[in-house]
């Protein structure tokens, strides 16, 4: 049996290491090459070199584990195997925006059993294993306690491609806007996600995300007693395009307005 508190706290160690790194070359940004990998989405050496140096650190924490990483330095699709994101939130870097992170999740076969995210810029390391709680920065942290939805804070991400669905965003987006507290978008999944976990936001909905962005978030979230599904109530959140989680009361709530929503 794997010990799942010791592999979260080498996590935390080697992704703080990253951390670093990533913020040094932070102060290089005119001098970084960029890559465009699709309609506005980039990619620098620096999140290619974050992610060469995250998986060499994972290989020496659980040398039989596979790989599925953002950009592709090694995918090996083994049951129990690491999700990487090297740089949630590239555009926020390049513009010197400070909400970026970094995210690493363990999953074993289809459940999700490690959860690591390092806000760069803050210094905020979020973590959480399975059937171990949440943690801040060593703290034990836990989601917000409101009740409705009209009281509730919200974050999302605005659509950067797949613009077909944007009708549909617009609506969900329509109906949040008039029955919550407030929205913000602010630019990182993986910390809209744990902002969750720790109580900051009371939910956050978004489409067209793939695994490495939502893993690590969606189980500190699930650790902290929120809940997560995809837009449909299910539990096809890390694979299946959608994803909405909340503090667990108001969440009945949240599907309601994501109700109708056709990802194919």
């Amino acid at each position: 049996m794997m010990d799942l508190k010791n592999i979260t706290a080498q996590v935390n160690l080697l992704i703080t290491e990253v951390a670093q790194y990533i913020q040094a070359e932070s102060k290089k940004l005119e001098t970084l090459e960029i890559e465009k990998k699709g309609l506005n989405n980039f990619v620098t050496k620096v999140d290619k070199r974050a992610e060469i140096k995250i998986v060499e650190g994972l290989k020496k924490i659980l040398p039989r584990a596979g790989f599925l990483t953002e950009e592709g330095t090694i995918v090996q699709d083994k049951r129990l195997k690491w999700i990487v994101d090297p740089l949630d939130g590239t555009t926020n870097f390049l513009q010197a925006i400070p909400f970026y992170s970094v995210s690493i999740a363990l999953m074993d076969g289809e459940e999700l059993v490690v959860g690591v995210v390092y806000e760069v810029v803050r210094q905020e390391c979020f973590s959480a294993y399975k059937n171990g709680g949440a943690f801040l920065n060593g703290k034990k942290i836990s989601v917000a306690s409101k009740e409705n939805l009209q009281d509730a804070f919200l974050a999302t991400g605005f659509p950067y491609e797949f613009f077909d669905k944007l009708p549909q965003y617009m609506k969900t987006l329509a109906y949040f806007m008039a029955n919550s507290r407030g929205i913000r978008r602010l630019g990182s999944a993986a910390l809209d996600l744990v902002y969750v976990a720790c109580g900051r936001f009371d939910g956050f909905w978004e489409y067209n995300l793939n695994a490495w962005d939502v893993a690590a978030g969606a189980l500190i979230v699930k650790e902290a007693g929120g809940e997560v599904t995809d837009f449909k109530g299910g539990n096809d959140f890390v694979f299946g395009k959608s994803i909405l989680a909340s503090n667990a009361k108001v969440h009945k709530e949240l599907l309601s307005g994501v109700e109708g929503f056709v990802l194919e």
